[in-house]
Protein backbone atom coordinates (compact mmCIF):
# COMPACT_ATOMS: atom_id res chain seq x y z
CA UNK A 1 0.00 0.00 0.00
CA UNK A 2 1.31 3.28 -1.39
CA UNK A 3 1.61 6.64 1.24
CA UNK A 4 -0.97 8.39 -1.36
CA UNK A 5 -3.50 5.24 -0.56
CA UNK A 6 -2.95 4.68 3.17
CA UNK A 7 -3.67 8.69 3.37
CA UNK A 8 -6.80 8.79 1.33
CA UNK A 9 -8.00 5.83 3.48
CA UNK A 10 -7.97 6.61 6.80
CA UNK A 11 -8.98 10.07 5.68
CA UNK A 12 -12.00 8.64 4.17
CA UNK A 13 -12.72 5.95 6.98
CA UNK A 14 -12.05 9.08 9.85
CA UNK A 15 -14.69 11.73 7.98
CA UNK A 16 -17.31 9.14 6.93
CA UNK A 17 -17.20 6.99 10.36
CA UNK A 18 -17.15 10.79 11.81
CA UNK A 19 -20.43 11.93 9.89
CA UNK A 20 -21.93 8.61 10.58
CA UNK A 21 -21.70 9.17 14.43
CA UNK A 22 -23.33 12.62 13.93
CA UNK A 23 -26.03 11.36 11.86
CA UNK A 24 -26.88 8.54 13.50
CA UNK A 25 -26.06 9.70 16.91
CA UNK A 26 -23.81 6.93 17.37
CA UNK A 27 -20.84 8.12 19.32
CA UNK A 28 -20.07 8.70 23.00
CA UNK A 29 -18.74 12.01 24.31
CA UNK A 30 -15.88 10.71 26.17
CA UNK A 31 -14.72 13.92 27.92
CA UNK A 32 -18.04 13.89 29.42
CA UNK A 33 -17.44 13.20 33.84
CA UNK A 34 -21.13 12.02 33.86
CA UNK A 35 -20.74 9.68 30.59
CA UNK A 36 -17.15 8.99 30.01
CA UNK A 37 -17.51 5.98 33.23
CA UNK A 38 -20.89 4.24 32.02
CA UNK A 39 -21.03 1.53 29.20
CA UNK A 40 -21.40 2.82 25.66
CA UNK A 41 -25.47 3.41 25.21
CA UNK A 42 -24.77 0.66 22.45
CA UNK A 43 -22.62 -1.58 23.64
CA UNK A 44 -24.95 -4.28 24.36
CA UNK A 45 -26.17 -4.34 20.41
CA UNK A 46 -23.21 -2.78 18.61
CA UNK A 47 -19.93 -4.99 19.53
CA UNK A 48 -17.31 -2.15 18.35
CA UNK A 49 -19.32 0.05 20.78
CA UNK A 50 -18.43 -1.92 23.82
CA UNK A 51 -14.74 -0.31 24.98
CA UNK A 52 -14.04 -4.53 26.30
CA UNK A 53 -13.55 -5.87 23.01
CA UNK A 54 -9.89 -7.09 21.86
CA UNK A 55 -9.88 -4.70 19.15
CA UNK A 56 -9.30 -1.95 21.78
CA UNK A 57 -7.90 -4.08 24.53
CA UNK A 58 -5.53 -5.95 22.60
CA UNK A 59 -4.90 -3.59 19.81
CA UNK A 60 -6.05 0.14 19.96
CA UNK A 61 -3.96 0.69 23.69
CA UNK A 62 -1.09 -0.93 22.66
CA UNK A 63 -1.29 1.03 19.18
CA UNK A 64 2.39 2.45 18.82
CA UNK A 65 3.70 -0.82 20.38
CA UNK A 66 2.38 -2.84 17.81
CA UNK A 67 3.12 -0.30 15.19
CA UNK A 68 6.93 -0.11 15.85
CA UNK A 69 7.50 -3.69 16.30
CA UNK A 70 6.05 -4.21 12.75
CA UNK A 71 8.11 -1.20 11.29
CA UNK A 72 11.44 -3.02 13.32
CA UNK A 73 10.33 -6.13 11.56
CA UNK A 74 10.08 -4.72 7.96
CA UNK A 75 13.17 -2.35 8.47
CA UNK A 76 15.46 -5.59 10.44
CA UNK A 77 14.76 -7.43 7.80
CA UNK A 78 15.28 -5.83 4.59
CA UNK A 79 18.05 -5.49 1.76
CA UNK A 80 21.33 -3.96 3.08
CA UNK A 81 20.39 -1.11 0.96
CA UNK A 82 16.98 -0.77 2.51
CA UNK A 83 18.12 -0.62 6.13
CA UNK A 84 18.91 3.21 5.83
CA UNK A 85 19.52 5.40 8.62
CA UNK A 86 16.23 7.76 7.09
CA UNK A 87 13.96 4.90 7.58
CA UNK A 88 15.19 4.76 11.36
CA UNK A 89 15.16 8.43 11.88
CA UNK A 90 11.49 8.77 10.53
CA UNK A 91 10.57 5.64 13.07
CA UNK A 92 12.52 8.13 15.81
CA UNK A 93 11.23 11.34 15.34
CA UNK A 94 7.04 10.10 15.06
CA UNK A 95 8.44 7.66 18.30
CA UNK A 96 8.94 11.53 20.61
CA UNK A 97 6.04 12.67 19.30
CA UNK A 98 4.38 9.68 20.45
CA UNK A 99 5.75 9.99 24.17
CA UNK A 100 5.64 14.13 23.72
CA UNK A 101 1.86 14.16 23.28
CA UNK A 102 0.42 10.70 25.58
CA UNK A 103 3.68 10.27 27.69
CA UNK A 104 5.63 13.31 28.60
CA UNK A 105 6.51 16.84 27.92
CA UNK A 106 8.16 18.40 30.24
CA UNK A 107 5.76 17.42 32.52
CA UNK A 108 2.70 16.65 31.84
CA UNK A 109 2.08 15.45 28.21
CA UNK A 110 0.63 17.54 25.27
CA UNK A 111 -2.49 16.03 25.56
CA UNK A 112 -2.87 16.79 28.77
CA UNK A 113 -2.14 20.26 27.99
CA UNK A 114 -4.58 21.00 25.79
CA UNK A 115 -7.44 19.32 27.71
CA UNK A 116 -6.56 21.77 30.54
CA UNK A 117 -6.04 24.78 28.62
CA UNK A 118 -9.15 24.18 26.94
CA UNK A 119 -11.46 24.61 30.12
CA UNK A 120 -10.61 20.70 31.45
CA UNK A 121 -10.36 19.67 34.92
CA UNK A 122 -9.64 16.91 36.74
CA UNK A 123 -12.51 14.98 38.33
CA UNK A 124 -12.59 11.79 40.90
CA UNK A 125 -15.91 10.44 39.95
CA UNK A 126 -17.47 9.05 43.46
CA UNK A 127 -19.89 5.83 44.01
CA UNK A 128 -22.97 7.90 43.80
CA UNK A 129 -21.88 9.20 39.74
CA UNK A 130 -21.00 12.69 41.00
CA UNK A 131 -18.30 14.50 39.97
CA UNK A 132 -15.70 15.99 42.12
CA UNK A 133 -13.37 18.24 41.28
CA UNK A 134 -9.42 18.08 42.06
CA UNK A 135 -6.88 20.23 41.85
CA UNK A 136 -4.88 19.16 38.28
CA UNK A 137 -1.68 17.98 39.59
CA UNK A 138 -3.52 14.61 40.68
CA UNK A 139 -4.72 13.57 37.45
CA UNK A 140 -0.89 14.19 35.94
CA UNK A 141 0.26 11.90 38.71
CA UNK A 142 -2.21 9.17 37.77
CA UNK A 143 -2.55 8.52 41.62
CA UNK A 144 -5.37 6.85 43.25
CA UNK A 145 -6.85 8.97 46.28
CA UNK A 146 -8.99 7.82 49.15
CA UNK A 147 -10.12 8.94 52.13
CA UNK A 148 -7.53 6.94 53.61
CA UNK A 149 -4.59 8.39 51.29
CA UNK A 150 -6.10 11.99 50.74
CA UNK A 151 -7.85 12.65 54.04
CA UNK A 152 -7.57 16.38 53.28
CA UNK A 153 -10.04 16.15 50.24
CA UNK A 154 -12.36 14.08 51.97
CA UNK A 155 -13.62 16.69 54.38
CA UNK A 156 -16.81 16.37 56.52
CA UNK A 157 -17.77 19.43 53.97
CA UNK A 158 -18.54 16.74 51.15
CA UNK A 159 -21.83 15.38 52.07
CA UNK A 160 -20.43 12.27 49.57
CA UNK A 161 -17.39 11.31 52.33
CA UNK A 162 -20.56 10.11 54.70
CA UNK A 163 -21.59 7.58 51.65
CA UNK A 164 -17.77 6.06 50.19
CA UNK A 165 -17.94 2.61 50.90
CA UNK A 166 -14.94 0.95 53.24
CA UNK A 167 -12.10 0.43 51.17
CA UNK A 168 -12.76 2.86 48.35
CA UNK A 169 -9.89 4.06 46.34
CA UNK A 170 -10.40 5.47 42.60
CA UNK A 171 -8.24 7.50 40.18
CA UNK A 172 -8.95 11.26 38.99
CA UNK A 173 -9.48 11.74 35.26
CA UNK A 174 -9.12 14.68 33.34
CA UNK A 175 -12.20 15.79 31.84
CA UNK A 176 -14.06 17.83 30.12
CA UNK A 177 -11.85 20.72 27.95
CA UNK A 178 -11.31 19.34 24.50
CA UNK A 179 -10.29 15.79 24.61
CA UNK A 180 -8.41 15.75 21.45
CA UNK A 181 -8.59 11.93 20.21
CA UNK A 182 -5.39 10.32 21.15
CA UNK A 183 -6.64 6.73 19.37
CA UNK A 184 -6.99 8.90 16.21
CA UNK A 185 -4.21 10.40 16.55
CA UNK A 186 -1.84 7.10 16.76
CA UNK A 187 -3.75 5.57 14.69
CA UNK A 188 -3.55 7.74 11.54
CA UNK A 189 0.15 7.98 12.40
CA UNK A 190 1.05 4.31 12.27
CA UNK A 191 -0.93 3.86 9.19
CA UNK A 192 0.88 6.70 6.87
CA UNK A 193 3.97 5.68 8.36
CA UNK A 194 4.00 2.14 7.98
CA UNK A 195 2.81 2.74 4.62
CA UNK A 196 5.39 4.55 3.84
CA UNK A 197 8.06 2.28 5.51
CA UNK A 198 6.39 -0.52 3.06
CA UNK A 199 7.83 1.52 -0.24
CA UNK A 200 12.08 0.29 0.11
CA UNK A 201 10.27 -3.53 -0.03
CA UNK A 202 8.53 -3.09 -3.53
CA UNK A 203 11.58 -2.03 -4.98
CA UNK A 204 13.63 -5.38 -4.44
CA UNK A 205 12.81 -7.92 -6.86
CA UNK A 206 13.11 -10.90 -4.46
CA UNK A 207 11.62 -10.70 -0.80
CA UNK A 208 13.61 -13.49 1.89
CA UNK A 209 11.01 -15.71 3.84
CA UNK A 210 11.79 -13.21 6.95
CA UNK A 211 11.20 -10.34 4.71
CA UNK A 212 8.26 -11.53 3.51
CA UNK A 213 6.49 -12.39 6.59
CA UNK A 214 7.57 -8.59 7.90
CA UNK A 215 5.74 -6.97 4.53
CA UNK A 216 2.63 -9.21 5.00
CA UNK A 217 2.52 -8.49 9.33
CA UNK A 218 2.82 -4.66 8.11
CA UNK A 219 -0.27 -5.14 5.99
CA UNK A 220 -2.25 -7.11 8.02
CA UNK A 221 -1.12 -4.44 10.77
CA UNK A 222 -2.49 -0.93 8.46
CA UNK A 223 -5.38 -3.08 7.64
CA UNK A 224 -6.42 -3.27 11.37
CA UNK A 225 -5.38 -0.13 12.32
CA UNK A 226 -8.12 0.83 9.11
CA UNK A 227 -10.97 -0.72 11.04
CA UNK A 228 -9.87 0.51 14.23
CA UNK A 229 -10.43 4.23 12.56
CA UNK A 230 -13.67 3.15 11.98
CA UNK A 231 -14.92 1.72 14.98
CA UNK A 232 -13.55 4.50 16.82
CA UNK A 233 -14.57 7.45 14.47
CA UNK A 234 -18.19 5.59 14.82
CA UNK A 235 -18.36 4.82 18.82
CA UNK A 236 -16.10 7.25 20.45
CA UNK A 237 -15.78 10.87 21.27
CA UNK A 238 -17.14 14.09 19.72
CA UNK A 239 -16.79 14.90 15.97
CA UNK A 240 -14.02 17.75 16.98
CA UNK A 241 -12.00 15.40 18.75
CA UNK A 242 -11.94 13.06 16.42
CA UNK A 243 -10.77 15.76 13.42
CA UNK A 244 -8.04 17.44 15.61
CA UNK A 245 -6.88 13.98 16.30
CA UNK A 246 -6.96 13.51 12.56
CA UNK A 247 -4.92 16.74 11.80
CA UNK A 248 -2.48 16.15 14.61
CA UNK A 249 -1.75 12.68 13.15
CA UNK A 250 -1.11 14.04 9.77
CA UNK A 251 0.98 16.76 10.81
CA UNK A 252 3.24 14.60 12.91
CA UNK A 253 3.95 12.19 10.22
CA UNK A 254 4.89 15.18 7.74
CA UNK A 255 7.12 16.83 10.46
CA UNK A 256 8.64 13.21 10.95
CA UNK A 257 9.57 13.68 7.82
CA UNK A 258 11.96 16.78 7.77
CA UNK A 259 15.09 14.86 9.59
CA UNK A 260 15.36 12.47 7.19
CA UNK A 261 14.86 14.94 4.45
CA UNK A 262 17.78 17.02 5.55
CA UNK A 263 19.82 14.29 6.04
CA UNK A 264 19.00 12.93 2.61
CA UNK A 265 19.90 16.45 1.25
CA UNK A 266 23.29 16.51 2.92
CA UNK A 267 24.48 13.28 1.79
CA UNK A 268 23.25 13.77 -2.16
CA UNK A 269 26.12 15.41 -3.93
CA UNK A 270 25.46 18.70 -5.63
CA UNK A 271 25.38 17.89 -9.58
CA UNK A 272 28.02 18.47 -12.14
CA UNK A 273 28.85 21.56 -13.55
CA UNK A 274 28.50 21.20 -17.49
CA UNK A 275 31.45 21.89 -19.28
CA UNK A 276 31.35 25.47 -20.61
CA UNK A 277 31.23 25.68 -24.45
CA UNK A 278 34.17 27.33 -26.03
Amino acid sequence: MSTRIALTSVSAIVLIGTLYSVVYDTYLDTSNPLLTHLPHPLAKSHFWANKANPLNVYFIKKAWGWTSAAFLLAWSTGSPSSRTVVRLTRWLTATAFWLLFTAWFFGPALFERIVIASGGECVLLLPSGDPMSLPAEYCHTRASVSPATHPTLFTSSSPSSFVLPQGWQATPRLRRGHDVSGHIFLLTLSVLLLAQQLGPSYSLTRWSLPHTVAVWANMALISIWLFASGTTSVYFHSPSEKITGYLLGLACFWLAQIPGNVMTAMNTPPPAEKPHSS
